[in-house]
């Protein structure tokens, strides 16, 4: 296998206008054009058709299609392990890929540890370490070029202890060992908690990179009262699949991000 790049893993549902910018943003910002961007398109391919089509002549950019929606865990799976790098990037098809991100995050690569890349996000987060700037809460008011020349002011060598949250880049096959997201959860929350805790429980190293500072949306632009009902929802029903499958609560270590939890039967 060649090791000349990274693949990314950008698992979508039906927000094109955010799946554009984030496309637009890793074709401005990567320093190398070998890199593999795998677009997961979980259902609804008419509403991302017009973005996927404008981008199909990029090189290395591969679109697997699912004609019905089957989650989020299942795609991202299923992009990992169409990735033909042994280096892998999953993202959220609402983050913005700041400049020169694959070399700062291949600076700091090994195996055997989990690098979550800070984010920035526009409004107050339970995440600490997140850097608060309100850059747009909407694609529509949101300028690439101005976040480009803000995210190189905060850029920083810094790396701590502090990961577990996503985006995340590390090897595909640590990725694989561990037994990637589950299948069990019904949404995207909560099995990325699962995930951190079984790399935790394997012993993977859990850090925090400032070199590249990726900007998040959060989901908050596109949700509408009904469907925050929802997310609450399946959010709960993650939660209770947690507790089913670990035997306690999910946890959160607000110091340092860890989900780790007592299991005495390890």
């Amino acid at each position: 296998m060649t090791q000349d790049g990274i693949s990314v893993i950008i698992p979508t549902y039906k927000e094109p206008e955010y799946l554009r910018l984030c496309l637009e943003s890793i074709f401005e910002s990567q320093d190398n054009e070998h890199n593999q961007i795998i677009v997961v398109v979980d259902g609804y391919y008419d509403i991302n058709k017009d973005v996927l089509e404008n981008y199909s002549g990029k090189m290395n950019l591969n679109i697997l299609n699912f004609e019905e929606n089957q989650g989020l865990s299942i795609a991202t799976n299923y992009g990992v392990y169409s990735a033909i790098y042994d280096k892998i990037l999953i993202v959220n098809d609402d983050n913005v890929f700041p400049l020169h991100w694959d070399a700062a995050l291949m600076a700091d690569y090994k195996p055997g540890r989990v690098i979550s890349p800070n984010q920035i996000e526009p409004n107050p987060s339970m995440f600490q370490q997140f850097h608060i700037k309100d850059l747009g809460t909407e694609y529509k008011k949101f300028n690439l070029g101005k976040f480009f020349d803000y995210e190189l002011t905060i850029k920083s060598t810094k790396i701590d202890d502090t990961g577990c949250t996503l985006p995340i880049f590390m090897n595909k096959y640590d990725f694989i060992r561990v037994g990637g997201w589950d299948i069990g959860y019904p949404s995207a929350h909560v099995v990325d908690w699962d995930f951190f805790l079984k790399c935790e429980l394997s012993k993977m190293e859990m850090v925090r990179s400032y070199k590249a500072n990726f900007y998040h949306f959060a989901g908050q632009a596109t949700r509408t009262n009904e469907e925050a009902v929802k997310t609450h929802e399946l959010e709960v029903r993650g939660h209770e699949y947690f507790r089913y499958k670990w035997g306690q609560m999910a946890r959160h270590n607000k110091i340092n991000n860890s989900k780790m939890i007592d299991v005495p039967y390890l």
